[in-house]
Parts: structure tokens; C-alpha cells; sequence
């Protein structure tokens, strides 16, 4: 799940045509307002082909092979001085795809006229990106696909940046992609969990299972609602701790995530296209492992537990079904009007045990609600806070981090919505009306000791042809806006 990283060296060395020469694949960083292509190496070759493409160079990458004696393959473009962090990372995962049919060893990436704070945030968003083409998801094809991996990166032309934030990142991000990628035969609940304690073990976190006896025993009936049709009794919520090196006074983080390793619906069958791919349920829980993994590497100096609520939705004589009434942990009586609504379910006992900790931070993660798609495409993820102060800070880490996220509102007077004439809420409702919000509002009813939280309804997990710097379907959304909410100083300090 996890491999080795290429050899980044950093020089400060200017481009230039002897530097060029050297390299096979190399990428150039230009200003958009730049106008001496000539004066580039092999610049009057680069001025004929991009009048010759009608390619401007703020546009999309202009790709041309140097006429040197290695046919060097260049990627130039031109970035605006204010470029989101959201392009600076597409016009990235574009310029590093561009190389990709070479199946280059190596590749030099040249910043030329950039001031040090574009060209850090360039630098920044090409490693990224080639981190994440570089990772290879899961194949299990009878003949492989031939691969090479990109050893070597050469940053030029720029002072030295510190990259350790970047790397952490993209591995977080990469876990969370390899797991949401497995099939759902290789990733059940106890394939899942035994993956995930032999991470423990490497990284010394500490781990402990609680399967569905201990659930019952604690009365999280929620959970078990969801995990009883299951025809293997391999449910439970897997809790990781990671402590700091050093005593911490500081509150905790908690980082909670839906982990439903296959969702039929239940009684509710879904339509052969809606279960398409739904193996992929389990992301929110392969995001807060992820997140967990960058802050391991960053060594953070707060201690961070993760809930992982690992279980499938199956169909069978013993699934729960529509107007079943089920008592939570927290002892609050919830009645069931759909079972395909079972995110919520069991991320509501496991908020609920997570919160009882009395963290400074609760932030959940969940491919939750199709409303939440709806209503922001798969581009941008939806979240939520009980700290109505934080709204800016959310929709700024999502700026910042290329992750962008759109907060939602939780109106109290939603919650009549789910107001049940026989138990004390309602799971969801039949109309399908602003879902992504009252899921939320539902969730909200089991944190106790009024934590700040934090909810991420994944819309943006699943995105066709990439996200950002990401180049596969699966995105793995969330680590890096994670990170950028909790190294605040305001959320953690």
C-alpha cells in the first residue's frame, strides 16, 4: 500500500540549454506574461510550435521534442501570478500526464521568471502531481500493465523548499486511494482491519477492535442495524490512537470515518447502475486513515485517534429494514425509513464513542449523500461545523489546499423534519429534500460534550478523469484540506 519515493534533489541552477540537454523529459515553468520564447533554449523550435498550435502560453501546456541529440520531451506553460491552488495543481497533473507515455526514469522540472513565492507553490504542485501518477493502484490483471516508475526529480531554478509537508500529504493520499481501489472480495471488514493493524504495528500506533459483541454490549444499536444482514460477523469500529513523542497538554483530534466496505441498499436494493462501484463506500474511512498517516509523518505534537465504523450493508433474512426502531449508544431511539441511509447509522455510535474522549476536534469523513453531489457536481465536497465562526476557514483551506469544499448551514429548524411520531428521530425522511443537510443534522444529535466538529460528505471521491493533481477516477479527497484545517492555529492550538 505503501512504496518507496523518488529521489527529489533540489538545485538552484538556472535554465538553460547545457541543463536541458541532460535531461530526457523536462518541464518548464514560465509566467503567463511572458514574451522572450526565443530567448529560451531551443526557443525559436518553442515559438513555431506554439504559433504553429495556436497554443498561448497561459493556456494548456505546450508539449514539444527539443532537437537535441536526446529528443528531450518539454512541457512548458505560462502561470498567472495568482493562480489558484486548484488550477496550479490541474495545469501540474497535466504537465507531469504529459510525460507519461515516455515512462521516464527521471524528470527535471525548471522554474524560469517566477518570483520564489510562485515558483515554491509551483514546485510544490508538480511533486505533488508526480507523486500521485507515480503511485500505482490496485491491478489484478492476469498479464500487468508494464509500469515504470519515476525515480528521480531535479527542482531548478528556485530556492530551496521544504517538501516534507507535500510528500506527507501525498502519501496519506495515495493509502486512501489504493484502499478505496481494492474490489470488495479483497477488502471486506476483516480484510480491512487486518491491513490496517499491520499499519499500526509499523508505525506504533495503538489499535483495538470493537467487533460486534462489545457494540452490542454497549448498545450501539445504530451500528449494528446496519452490520446484522452481513452474512459474516466481521463488523466493528477499529479505534487508532497516534501519540506524540513528547507528553502533549493538547486536545486530541479525532478523525471518524465511514467504512462501509460494500452497500447493496439493503432491503432497499439499489439498481445494478447505483451499486456500480459501491466497494468505494468505504472512502470516508480510507480519508481519516490517510489523514492520519500525513500527521504521523509530520510527527504533529498533538496526540489523534481514528475511528474506523468498518462494516457492509448486505441484504439477507436477518437485515434490518424500513420501520425498524434501533436505540443508539447514547440511548436516543431512531427510526428507520430507508436502509440504504446506513452511513449515518453507523457513523452515528461511532461519533458518539468518539466524542465521549472529549476531543478538541471531531472531523468525519463519508461518501454520505447523492444530494450532496447533486447539488455541487463531483468538483467540490460539501462540509459542515458546529463552530458557525469557521465557516471562512473551511472555504479557505479549501481554497489553499486544492481539496475545495463548500460549507452547508444546519438550521435548527431542519430538525423537524426528522421528527418521529414513534421513536425520538428519524434516520432520514423519504423526499430526498436538502438530504445532504439533514444527514448532517442527524449526525449532529449523537456528538456529546459539544466538541468542535467537522463533517465532510465526500461528493468530490469519485471524479471521472482526475481532480486537481489527482489522475484517477478515484480522488481520495480530503487529506490535504484536512491537513490545512488542523496544523491552524485557531482549530489545534
Amino acid at each position: 500500500m505503501l512504496t518507496d519515493l523518488p529521489k527529489i534533489t533540489q538545485k538552484p541552477d538556472a535554465l538553460s540549454q547545457r541543463l536541458v540537454d541532460v535531461h530526457q523529459n523536462v518541464i518548464v515553468l514560465l509566467p503567463k506574461a511572458f514574451k522572450e520564447l526565443k530567448r529560451l533554449p531551443y526557443g525559436q523550435a518553442i515559438a513555431r510550435a506554439a504559433e504553429r498550435r495556436d497554443v498561448k502560453l497561459g493556456g494548456e501546456p505546450l508539449v514539444i521534442e527539443f532537437p537535441n541529440d536526446k529528443g528531450t520531451r518539454a512541457a512548458l506553460v505560462g502561470l498567472e501570478q495568482n493562480i489558484s491552488t486548484f488550477d496550479l495543481l490541474t495545469v501540474a497533473r497535466k504537465l507531469v500526464a504529459a510525460h507519461r507515455s515516455d515512462r521516464p526514469r527521471g524528470i527535471a522540472v525548471f522554474c524560469h521568471g517566477l518570483d520564489d513565492v510562485l515558483a515554491q507553490r509551483a514546485l510544490e504542485a508538480v511533486v505533488a502531481a508526480t507523486l500521485a501518477a507515480n503511485f500505482a493502484l490496485p491491478e489484478f490483471k492476469s498479464k500487468p500493465d508494464k509500469r515504470v516508475s519515476i525515480q528521480k526529480i531535479a527542482l531548478c531554478g528556485s530556492t530551496k523548499i521544504d517538501l516534507t509537508r507535500a510528500i506527507a500529504e501525498s502519501r496519506g493520499n495515495n493509502l486512501a486511494r489504493y484502499l478505496t481501489a481494492l474490489p470488495p472480495n479483497e477488502l471486506t471488514p476483516s480484510h480491512y482491519r487486518r491491513r490496517v493493524e499491520r499499519l499500526a504495528r509499523q508505525f506504533r500506533w495503538k489499535a483495538e477492535f470493537w467487533d460486534l459483541k462489545k457494540l452490542r454490549r454497549l448498545g450501539a444499536g445504530a451500528f449494528v442495524a446496519v452490520a446484522q444482514g452481513s452474512p459474516e460477523p466481521d463488523a466493528g469500529i477499529l479505534r487508532l490512537r497516534y501519540s506524540p513523542r513528547r507528553k502533549s497538554s493538547r486536545g486530541a483530534l479525532a478523525l471518524v470515518g465511514k467504512g462501509i466496505c460494500f452497500d447493496t441498499g439493503g432491503t432497499n436494493l439499489k439498481p445494478a447502475r447505483h451499486m456500480h462501484g459501491m466497494h468505494e463506500d468505504m472512502e470516508g474511512s480510507a480519508v481519516a486513515l490517510g489523514t492520519l498517516l500525513a500527521l504521523n509523518e509530520l510527527k504533529v505534537d498533538f496526540p489523534v485517534e481514528c475511528w474506523l465504523a468498518l462494516a457492509q450493508n448486505h441484504i439477507g433474512p436477518n437485515a434490518y429494514k424500513q420501520n425498524d426502531v434501533v436505540k443508539a449508544a447514547n440511548g436516543k431511539t431512531i427510526e428507520v425509513m430507508h436502509t440504504d441511509a446506513e452511513g449515518r447509522m453507523v457513523l452515528a455510535d461511532t461519533l458518539y464513542f468518539a466524542s465521549k474522549q472529549k476531543p478538541r476536534l471531531i472531523i468525519d469523513y463519508a461518501t454520505l449523500t447523492g444530494s450532496c453531489v447533486a447539488a455541487l457536481s463531483t468538483r467540490l465536497s460539501g462540509a459542515f461545523t458546529n463552530r458557525s465562526k469557521w465557516v471562512p476557514d473551511l472555504i479557505k483551506a479549501g481554497e489553499d489546499s486544492g481539496e475545495r469544499v463548500w460549507p452547508f448551514p444546519l438550521p435548527e429548524d431542519f430538525k423537524s423534519a426528522l421528527k418521529s411520531d414513534i421513536a425520538d428521530i428519524k434516520q432520514c425522511t423519504l423526499d430526498n429534500d436538502a438530504d445532504h443537510i439533514l444527514a448532517a443534522m442527524f449526525l449532529k444529535e449523537f456528538i456529546e460534550e459539544d466538541p468542535a466538529w467537522i463533517h465532510i460528505d465526500l461528493s468530490a471521491g469519485n471524479h471521472k478523469g482526475g481532480l486537481a493533481h489527482i489522475p484517477t477516477d478515484v480522488t481520495g479527497f480530503g487529506v490535504r484540506v484536512s491537513l490545512d484545517l488542523v496544523l491552524r492555529e485557531k482549530m489545534m492550538g
